[in-house]
């Protein structure tokens, strides 16, 4: 026992020994390099971000632009390092910013499941920006008082502007800090990729990103052991980001949301949204692009508010986040009769013949009807495409689907109508340089039959259980709806003549967006070539330099003859003047100058307000320009979308007002850069307005005795069979319906009779339905 104690007492004395012996070392021995380690200057790296390219128009004018602002940013990670958290800090700063304390603190969290806006979305590396307009002593007291605001800096930075404020919103696009998950899942461009950058979340801030962002420099500062700058080590300049010269013309881009906003703030029953599309029919390239509601992009700048995100994305707002003119995927109407005759002459139905439109047409056991019922006797193809007769294309649909074979098709069924519509560029995307676009739907027997077996499941339960719910308050149309979804049950899977029927006046099931129709239309009024629209016309360095041009290209060719579309060419002329069902609107517009023709579309949707059409293009002798207008909830397509289109055809050729585009042409060339980056918008050339047409009384729009006026001045009747549809096919082509033509409902989307299944009913208690489709 004495001897562990021994040994115990040597251990603790070497030990001793050794601590003072290391102790001596130190503090004696290296002393004096320690303190002047301690005293000695440090680096610390910090990434400047560089500053984004701007968006030009056509000619050179600012879409998207930046402004230089003082910017106070906190770095989260110092302050998470102070006993407090720095809580005193954020109290401080908020006191010299005059904003409450809570307002600071919830910017600067990160973003989360749990956690509501606002939120910092980046990464928890960077520093983040708390207020972007603050004045300058104002920077100056927080530059001068470090040590009272450890982690605050106030910096000189580039902000985002956008001088046509919420016009082309869902076009342009908007800035979002990266996040750190993405720095490090894209390991690719971490080399042009830091925490500090703001990344495009949408449109064309988001498709030209890696153009736009340029690369960040570094700058090196020496600073003492308390942390404070002292001076700098070293400076790696950034790179500008380049700037994207578009195909948009931003006097017609204005316009056209003007044209839209009017219609949606004064109509009498407010639509619930617009597009507008202006297309150069010669390239291909986009003029304007709009979308409504919409909404100023600059809210996103500084983090934004959760009720204001939440309204963004609303749908009792109207989704102002999604383009319409891409996304929005509706029931064309009357505008898609040019692919119904393209297909019937390529059928063998012949293109200088005459055709009987009657008033109605027996589809297997069913009435289809013209709008109102009216009969326009014989006629030839032109006729029927400028008064919009139905009953010509329900005759063309009936016939070829008794061809194929009816209700039990041959082997391969050929289906005419579907190979045409997707010859024209519809079901599938058009390619824009756009993040988001949406495919529109061509039906065809395989998708009828994909959406029965996913909807067969509840038609048969609903044929055995019917619709208590819709009983109470319906009994007759709980009856029906039973008896809809046994059929839907059994033989849902079945393309019928009704479907066929409503298909070719661009109904039943057919979606489109406007941006499908109006590069259809630049394709058959064009030189027949399908262009893959584009936005973007060059990205160029500041000193004028061009890294890359874009050029649409083609993808595809219209297998129709010149004949037959320089016939429909002349047909759509006819359309804005005498009997057409456009001539109402352009009673006053100077045709005799600048010929603007076009077809007028009205779609049903069930439980809701048809939806206005309006394909038009211009001149009608040699096509510059196709302009499509789509409203929905609006109306009718000649009484509320024709007009809206006429005013814009008004702004670009100067009708009455100076021209947005002077001689009608898009420029040739680039803007001229000038050698310090900037642009010389060169003055507009001198045009005189064309004068408005003063009317004759025999002329005034809404004049009885007019079929053009009459369509869109008679209230829509619908008979008491028009069931719902909102884009569904047709039933067992029984029992009455009506095709509307330039009237509402031009084919009564899904009007099956009474005795027809259908894909689906719209209302959420009324039985079987399938998924709804966005923009319908």
């Amino acid at each position: 026992m004495q001897s562990r104690m021994i040994a115990l007492h040597v251990f603790v004395v070497v030990m001793l020994v050794v601590l003072a012996g290391r102790l001596w070392q130190v503090q004696v021995m290296r002393g004096q390099h320690f303190v002047t380690v301690a005293n000695k200057t440090q680096t610390r790296a910090v990434v400047v971000p560089a500053v984004r390219g701007q968006i030009l128009d056509a000619v050179g004018r600012p879409l998207v632009r930046n402004r230089t602002s003082l910017v106070v940013s906190v770095d989260t990670m110092e302050l998470s390092r102070m006993p407090d958290k720095g809580k005193a800090v954020i109290g401080r700063l908020a006191e010299l910013l005059g904003r409450p304390a809570v307002d600071i603190q919830k910017r600067v969290r990160l973003c989360g499941p749990k956690v509501s806006r606002p939120c910092w979305p980046g990464s928890p590396y960077q520093p983040v920006p708390v207020d972007d307009h603050v004045s300058t002593p104002m920077a100056l007291q927080l530059l001068e008082r470090q040590e009272e605001f450890p982690g605050v800096s106030a910096r000189v930075q580039a902000v985002r502007d956008y001088p046509l404020g919420d016009d082309g919103a869902q076009m342009l696009g908007y800035l979002q800090p990266v996040t750190q998950q993405e720095l490090e899942r894209r390991v690719g461009l971490k080399a042009s990729f830091s925490g500090v950058d703001l990344v495009g979340r949408s449109g064309l801030e988001a498709q030209y990103d890696e153009y736009l962002r340029g690369k960040p420099g570094v700058r090196a500062y020496n600073v003492d052991r308390m942390g404070k700058i002292i001076g700098t080590e070293s400076h790696m300049a950034p790179t500008t980001g380049d700037t994207l010269v578009t195909s948009i013309d931003a006097r017609v881009q204005a316009s056209v949301d003007a044209a839209l906003d009017k219609v949606m703030r004064r109509a009498k029953d407010r639509p619930d949204g617009a597009a507008g599309v202006v297309l150069d029919v010669k390239t291909g390239r986009v003029i304007a692009l709009s979308s409504l509601p919409t909404y100023n992009p600059k809210i996103w700048i500084g983090g934004i508010s959760d009720p204001a995100y939440q309204r963004l994305l609303s749908e009792k707002n109207g989704k102002p986040l999604t383009s319409r003119a891409t996304n929005g995927e509706l029931a064309p109407g009357s505008t898609f009769k040019v692919v119904s005759v393209a297909g019937a002459v390529k059928d063998g139905y012949p293109l200088h013949g005459t055709y009987d439109c009657p008033g109605t047409f027996r589809v297997g056991n069913r009435e289809f009807r013209n709008f109102e019922g009216v009969a326009h006797g014989r006629m030839n193809l032109h006729q029927a495409l400028v008064v919009s007769c139905d009953t010509i294309f329900y005759r063309f649909a009936y016939e070829q689907w008794q061809r194929d074979g009816g209700i039990r098709p041959r082997a391969k069924p050929r289906d005419p109508l579907e190979a045409m519509s997707r010859a024209f560029g519809f079901g599938r995307r058009t390619g824009i340089d756009l993040p988001n676009e949406a495919d529109g739907r061509i039906p065809s027997r395989e998708w009828k039959r994909d959406l029965w077996e996913v909807t067969r499941e509840e038609n048969c339960r609903r044929a055995r259980t019917g619709y208590p719910e819709v009983h109470r308050k319906d009994p007759t149309r709980a009856v029906f709806l039973k008896r809809l979804a046994a059929e839907n049950c059994k033989e849902g899977y079945v393309w019928r003549p009704g479907d066929a029927a409503n298909f070719s006046i661009g109904q039943g099931d057919v979606l489109v967006t406007p941006l499908q129709l109006a590069v259809a239309y630049a394709a058959l009024v064009g030189d027949g070539r399908i262009r893959s629209p584009r936005i973007a016309r060059a990205l160029v360095r500041p000193d004028g330099r061009v890294v890359k041009e874009i050029t649409p290209p083609v993808v595809g060719r219209l297998p129709v003859s010149d004949e037959v579309r320089d016939y429909m060419r002349r047909a759509l002329a006819d359309v804005t003047r005498g009997k057409g069902t456009a001539a109402g609107p352009f009673s006053t517009f100077p045709l005799d100058r600048v010929h603007v023709a076009g077809k007028t579309g009205t779609a049903e949707v069930y439980g809701k307000r048809d939806t206005a059409w309006f394909a038009s293009f211009a001149p009608a002798q040699d096509p510059r320009f196709v302009v499509v207008v789509m409203v929905s909830q609006g109306g009718m397509g000649g009484g509320v979308a024709a007009p809206i289109a006429r005013e814009i055809w008004e702004s670009i050729y100067g009708v009455g007002r100076p021209a947005a585009m002077p001689g009608g042409v898009p420029p040739s060339g680039l803007p001229a850069f000038q050698a310090d980056g900037t642009v010389r918008v060169p003055p507009d050339p001198r045009h005189e307005a064309i004068p408005v047409k003063t009317p004759r009384d025999s002329e005034r729009p809404g004049r009885p005795g007019r079929p053009g006026d009459q369509e869109e001045a008679t209230p829509p009747r619908r008979g008491p069979d028009d069931a719902p549809g909102e884009g569904t096919g047709d039933g067992t082509g029984e029992g009455p319906g009506e095709g509307t033509g330039e009237g509402p409902g031009e084919g009564t989307p899904g009007n099956a009779g009474e005795d027809g299944p259908r894909a689906r009913e719209p209302d959420a208690d009324d039985g079987p339905r399938r998924p709804r489709d966005q923009g319908e």
